[in-house]
C-alpha cells in the first residue's frame, strides 16, 4: 500500500486553515461547504461564484499542494467517494459528560484518521532506515512536545539502541554540537517555527546530523529544513487548541516508528526486551 499517494482534500484545506488568508478562508470554506458542487464546477464557475479571479482559485490549489484545480477536484471526489465523516463535533454546554467524552474521542480518531491520509511512505522509510542505521537517535521537543520525545526516548530505549530525550534548549544544543554524520535527531514541534529548536536545527545541520521532524502538515521553517518531514494533521476546536489535538498523532507516528525498528532489528529486539524485562522484575511484587 503507497499510502503517499492518498492525498485527501479536505483534511490538507483544514491543516492550512488557520494559515490562510481572508480570501483563501473563503474559498476554503466555500468547498468545504460545497464539496458536491465543486467537483460538477470549473475553475471559472468557482471564481464567478465568489467574486474572485480564475488564478486565485488556481493559486490555492497550488497552496494545498495539487498542480492545479482538476488534480483537486479528483483528489475531492474521492473523500466523497469514501467519506471522512466530521465529527469534530461541537461541544454543548447541555452535553453530559458522556457525551462529551464521545466527542472528544472521536476528534482524535478524526486526528489520526487524517494524518494517516498525509503519511508520505518514502518519507516514513527513509526516517526508520536512519533510525536503525544510527549510531545514537536523540529526541527533541519543548513544552508539550517534550513529553512527546521523553514518550519516544522510553519506547526506543527498549529497542536496544543509544537514545537519549531532551527537552531543554540548552541541553539540545550541548547534545547536538557533540554529534556527528552517524547520529539521528528526532525534532518534534506542532508549529515548526519554535525558534529554540530552529537554532538546534542550525547545530545538527552543520555537524551533518540526520534530522527528522515529526510536524504539522503545514509547511514551517522546520519541515522545510530538515531531511526527513513526517507530519500530522489536527484541527483546533472550541476547547482545545490545534497542538494539543495533534499529540495523539505525533505519539502514533512515534509507536509507527518504534514497532517498525524493533521488527527490523528482531534478534536484536528480543534480546534487549528480555533484559529490560529481568531488570525490572524486581520492581514487581
Amino acid at each position: 500500500m503507497k499510502v503517499e499517494k492518498v492525498q485527501h482534500c479536505l483534511p490538507r484545506i483544514r491543516s492550512y486553515y488557520s494559515q490562510f488568508s481572508e480570501k483563501e478562508k473563503m474559498i476554503a470554506d466555500f468547498i468545504i461547504a460545497n464539496p458536491e458542487k465543486i467537483i460538477h464546477s470549473t475553475i471559472s464557475g468557482v471564481a464567478e461564484e465568489l467574486n474572485v479571479a480564475d488564478a486565485t482559485v488556481f493559486r490555492f490549489c497550488k497552496r494545498l499542494g495539487f498542480k492545479g484545480y482538476q488534480a483537486m477536484k479528483i483528489s475531492l471526489a474521492s473523500d466523497l467517494v469514501t467519506p471522512i465523516k466530521d465529527i469534530h463535533e461541537t461541544i454543548n454546554e447541555e452535553d453530559s459528560e458522556g457525551v462529551i467524552a464521545q466527542k472528544v474521542f472521536r476528534s482524535n480518531i478524526r486526528t489520526l484518521e487524517d494524518s494517516l491520509s498525509m503519511l508520505n511512505e518514502e518519507m516514513f522509510t527513509k526516517a526508520i532506515r536512519g533510525m536503525i542505521s544510527a549510531r545514537k537517535i536523540e529526541f527533541y521537543g519543548t513544552g508539550g512536545s517534550g513529553f512527546v520525545a521523553m514518550d519516544a526516548h522510553h519506547k526506543f530505549l527498549r529497542t536496544g539502541m543509544t537514545t537519549t530525550a531532551y527537552n531543554d534548549s540548552h541541553m539540545q544544543l550541548i547534545s547536538a554540537s557533540q554529534l556527528t554524520d552517524a547520529d539521528v535527531i528526532v525534532f518534534i514541534s506542532h508549529s515548526g517555527s519554535n525558534k529554540d529548536l530552529l537554532e538546534v536545527l542550525d547545530v545538527a545541520k552543520k555537524n551533518r546530523v540526520t534530522t527528522i521532524a515529526i510536524t504539522h502538515f503545514a509547511k514551517s521553517p522546520l519541515s522545510i529544513r530538515v531531511d526527513i518531514p513526517l507530519f500530522t494533521v489536527s484541527q483546533e476546536t472550541e476547547y482545545r487548541s490545534e497542538a494539543l489535538a495533534s499529540r495523539i498523532s505525533q505519539l502514533s507516528i512515534v509507536d509507527a516508528l518504534y514497532v517498525n525498528t524493533m521488527m527490523k532489528r528482531k534478534d536484536l529486539s528480543k534480546s534487549s526486551l528480555q533484559k529490560m524485562r529481568d531488570a525490572i522484575s524486581i520492581k514487581k511484587i
